[in-house]
């Protein structure tokens, strides 16, 4: 599939009926577009079988709760809206995107309480996300935003307005040749990439920050668990700046990313060595399972 993501052939399923692609659309004022008012999954189909499935439909209906947008179903339609999509599409392979937002309605001020909440369920074939970088290692710049405090904003929902400073920090990045970028944290500290949880090696030990104010990953607690099954210590932990240049080892999660190396963190060097490539793989064939 290639093209326009608005000029496809296939079928998105939205508010409880699948519809022709292109005519998945919605109103220049639903209260989303000009609010943030919008939480979505990213989700990744191996050999017919959406990967935590269902933990990433309990968590759009909690990222809903946590923006007061209480999402109108349940985790079983949810589940079942994403398979009728990959077999209406006849996909086996492929990310899916659950979005839920609210639409236009009798209010449009911030208060949107009188507004509907609506949801689509939508899948395409996707590569790599970082391209080659799965064998070469990903380059990172160092964003000049940060992620913010969880007092500032719910952190801990996958809700559109947070992506806002991830699209900036990315584009500054590829404008300097880089494939991503790295935020500190409101405090200083290492904190994620724009759209994936990092992991460093140290010793035969794993660093990853503790997610108090990001996103804890459902990949990246999947990797956590792998890395345990294989008695590697891991320590989730405030990451100093100054820590980067003693790293050996560096990789980012995601349900896009899944696991994939990183050699560069804005000057700082790191090896695409053994226990990246062997957390790579086994993550690999635990997905394909």
């Amino acid at each position: 599939m290639a093209g326009s993501y608005d000029d496809r052939d296939g079928m998105i399923w939205m508010d409880g009926k699948l519809v022709p692609w292109r005519d998945a659309n919605v109103h220049i004022l639903s209260h989303a577009l000009h609010y943030a008012s919008s939480v979505f999954e990213g989700e990744r189909a191996y050999n017919g079988v959406i990967f935590k499935s269902r933990e990433h439909s309990e968590r759009l209906l909690n990222s809903g709760v946590a923006l007061d947008m209480t999402i109108p179903y349940t985790v079983e339609e949810i589940e079942a809206a994403k398979i009728e999509v990959l077999k209406a599409n006849g996909l086996t392979d492929a990310y899916v995107r659950a979005v839920a937002w609210r639409g236009a309605g009798e209010d449009m001020g911030v208060s949107s309480m009188k507004n509907p909440v609506r949801m689509a369920v939508a899948a395409w074939g996707w590569g790599a996300y970082y391209g080659d970088a799965k064998m070469k290692g990903a380059k990172l710049d160092i964003a000049k935003w940060k992620r913010p405090s969880p007092e500032t904003i719910p952190t801990h929902a996958k809700a559109a307005g947070l992506y806002m400073i991830c699209t900036m920090s990315k584009h500054a990045a590829e404008a300097k040749g880089y494939s991503d970028a790295m935020f500190f944290d409101y405090r200083g500290y290492v904190a994620e990439a724009t759209g994936a949880n990092i992991f460093f090696v140290k010793d035969g030990e794993v660093h990853t920050p503790k997610p108090d104010c990001i996103l804890n990953g459902i990949t990246r607690q999947t990797v956590i668990g792998l890395l345990q099954d294989k008695q590697i210590k891991v320590h989730e932990r405030y990451i100093e700046p100054s820590e980067l240049e003693g790293f050996e080892q560096c990789w980012l999660t995601g349900t896009a990313a899944e696991v994939t190396p990183v050699g560069e963190i804005g000057g700082y060097n790191f090896e695409v060595g053994a226990l990246t490539r062997d957390i790579a793989e086994t993550y690999e064939k635990l997905v394909r399972a």
